[in-house]
């Protein structure tokens, strides 16, 4: 998550895991060829598979391992963004595929999105998940956002593994250059023109998904997008709260500004959890969500798994219920 631009700080989205048991390309772009399941999850979420907590944290544990080999971190134009990028590429093109690597400048460095399509489904309606995959210079960025990154990945390899046949076409996506203000995103929306934007039925966005001390808060944007999350989690007995923080901060925003119905996770950054929250959700009352937020501390030791594990189910709960 990127530093305030808009005045207000963003806080999005939240967490969720289900009891399931099945388990285009970009204008001036390179084209480039478990655990258990909980018992409470709603039954509309019988197609949509359990995420494997262990295949999201080992990569997490790669990302940590590609952040230390590259001076402590992945941000923006250092040699551990791109490194990361490759490894991301390498899995989505292994399990079939089509990736693209779209180019942008940004502070004099060279930033890369990828974006990910899962072949077939209307092409005139297009359900997107994406995440920022870039760090802050100051540290490795496991949760932030190494989580949402991990995730996103980890449902679109699902996607993969189950042979996913939606109605509505998948893509996935990993932005560059979020720290500095959504260069990525917002160059990929400009990129597609109002044509290309009209095609996207929602964007889901995932940033900040593992918070140590974590809160459940989903995005208040799209009614549909915010409702399927919130049944998801209601489903779960585990209550939400409304991404209160503002807008602007994190890749969601240059969507909705274009007119794409957007939503998300967030479990929190360097806001204070409230004794109420804490009552709620369990947790350190008065302590932040995440006290290692763009700090060098931001390592795989700064993850809690429990919200990892029910947001990157969550994920793909949401996505396949609204790619139906």
């Amino acid at each position: 998550m990127k530093l305030l631009l808009s005045g207000r700080a963003l806080t999005a989205g939240a967490v969720a895991v289900a009891t399931l048991m099945a388990g285009g390309s970009v204008a001036g772009a390179e084209p480039a060829a478990g655990h258990p399941a909980e018992s409470t999850a709603p039954a509309s979420t019988a197609a949509a598979p359990d995420i494997p907590i262990g295949n999201v944290k080992a990569h997490l544990a790669r990302l940590q391992s590609i952040a230390t080999a590259n001076g402590g971190n992945r941000a923006h134009g250092r040699p551990g963004y791109r490194a990361s990028l490759d490894y991301v590429k390498a899995k989505l093109d292994a399990a079939g595929f089509t990736t693209t690597v779209q180019r942008f400048t940004a502070s004099g460095r060279t930033g890369y999105n990828l974006i990910a399509d899962w072949p077939g489904g209307d092409a005139n309606q297009v359900v997107m998940a994406g995440s920022h995959l870039d760090s802050v210079s100051s540290g490795p960025g496991i949760n932030d956002n190494g989580s949402g990154s991990a995730a996103v990945l980890e449902t679109a390899l699902a996607v993969a593994r189950s042979g996913h046949r939606p109605a509505k076409h998948l893509r996935f996506a990993w932005w560059g250059a979020e720290e500095l203000g959504l260069v990525g995103s917002r160059h990929y929306v400009g990129d597609l023109g109002s044509a290309g934007r009209a095609k996207i039925s929602g964007y889901l966005n995932f940033d900040m998904i593992g918070s140590p001390n974590p809160g459940y808060f989903v995005y208040d944007d799209d009614p549909a997008i915010e409702k399927t999350f919130k049944d998801y989690f209601a489903g779960l007995g585990i209550a939400t709260e409304i991404e209160t923080e503002g807008d602007g901060r994190s890749d969601h925003a240059p969507f909705k500004n274009a007119g794409v119905p957007v939503g998300g996770l967030f479990s929190g950054a360097d806001y204070r959890k409230t004794a109420a929250q804490a009552a709620k959700w369990g947790g350190t009352a008065g302590q932040p969500f995440d006290r290692c937020y763009h700090s060098s501390c931001d390592t795989t030791a700064n993850i809690g798994d429990t919200a990892l594990d029910r947001n990157s189910d969550a994920i793909a709960y949401a996505m396949w219920e609204l790619s139906q």
